[in-house]
């Protein structure tokens, strides 16, 4: 039994402690009481997240916002610690939290159907409508320049120049795919310095694993994994939801022929997002194609500077399992350069049905 449970409180005593093994970064456990009440404990990755404090207080202040907005979708509330703290701090650099877990719930690593990803579209895309009004500069950056492109690449080429581990010899045409699409991969940031996109509420991490369904109607119920919640465009919510969603294969595919964009289910993301958030501008909506480009470049990039750098920010269960996402990430970019043109005729259709 974990002993950070007992720093919160519970209806019951814990009987059992289960860890659960999904996502890269955040240690999570689904704990049972002798009431048969169930919660989730997680430990924070404080490499990863360096300020809980940013994102518990990130989390407070959206959840009270949506508690004043009839009709708003519901949202996990982490409980306060017995000492009213909103996490627990062990004193070794570990951030604890719990919240309830959501009976009767399903948490999907992939869509299984067509129809999953559309609720899961609708799910991100209420998520963004219903904070469409607030003022996001109130949030903190949980981890700073997280989607600045141009800060990336100057990381990217830190990892490169150190080349700690000797790995930059084998990945050389990696990092020439890397670099020789910097600029297009930097129009987002640009534009957002140039104040022709909006500065949103935004999610950063929209695979449909953050996404909890109803398990009988397989309607989805709340966004959930809210450490990312900061100030962000759109696009880079509906991009990360394509790059993982709309891709045919695992995100550590070593059969790359395996690997390619459905442009099925990027139509079907599409819609659903952009019914559940009709307020978008123009040029946003215009954004998302580019959303996706940018997501799966940068996140690719992440894997290899993370390869490069000895696998100290995702976790991997193998010593290459970073290098192999970042080659499926590339091969999916590849996809959408060759289907970019189909890509953008899509988000004029379905933003013309909402017109």
């Amino acid at each position: 039994m974990r002993e950070e449970i007992f720093r919160f409180p519970l209806d019951g005593t814990p009987v059992r402690c289960e860890r659960i093994k999904t996502g890269h970064i955040n240690e999570t456990y689904l704990v049972t009481t002798d009431a048969s009440v169930r919660y989730i404990l997680q430990n924070v990755n404080t490499y990863a997240f360096p300020r809980t404090d940013i994102i518990m207080d990130n989390v407070s202040a959206i959840s009270r916002y949506l508690q004043t907005r009839p009709g708003a979708p519901a949202m996990i509330r982490y409980l306060d610690t017995t000492d009213g703290r909103r996490y627990y701090d062990d004193g070794r650099g570990g951030a604890w939290r719990l919240y309830r877990f959501v009976e009767n719930s399903i948490c999907l690593d992939r869509a299984e159907t067509p129809a999953d990803f559309y609720e899961c579209a609708r799910a991100f895309g209420n998520f963004q409508h219903a904070l469409i009004d607030f003022p996001a500069e109130k949030l903190g950056e949980t981890i700073p320049d997280f989607h600045n492109t141009p800060v990336r690449y100057a990381r990217f080429r830190e990892a490169m120049a150190a080349d700690t581990l000797g790995r930059l010899e084998a990945v050389r045409e990696e990092t020439a795919f890397v670099l020789a699409r910097e600029e297009r991969a930097s129009r987002l940031q640009r534009m957002r310095e140039a104040g022709q996109l909006p500065v949103r509420v935004t999610h950063n991490d929209t695979k449909i694993n953050n996404v909890l369904f109803d398990a009988d109607t397989r309607r989805a119920i709340c966004v959930i994994d809210l450490d990312t919640v900061m100030p962000g465009l759109a696009a880079y919510d509906f991009g990360d939801a394509i790059r993982y969603g709309a891709s045919t294969a695992a995100d550590d595919e070593r059969d790359l022929d395996r690997v390619r964009l459905d442009l099925n289910l990027f139509r079907v993301f599409t819609r659903g997002y952009l019914e559940a958030c009709p307020a978008l501008t123009e040029k946003e909506i215009a954004s998302l194609p580019l959303g996706a480009y940018t997501m799966t470049l940068e996140c690719g990039m992440r894997f290899l500077t993370d390869h490069l750098m000895g696998d100290k920010y995702f976790a991997i269960d193998y010593p290459e399992q970073n290098l192999d996402r970042a080659h499926t990430q590339f091969k999916l970019l590849s996809d959408m350069e060759e289907m970019w043109d189909e890509m953008e005729k899509i988000v004029a259709e379905e933003a013309k049905k909402n017109a």
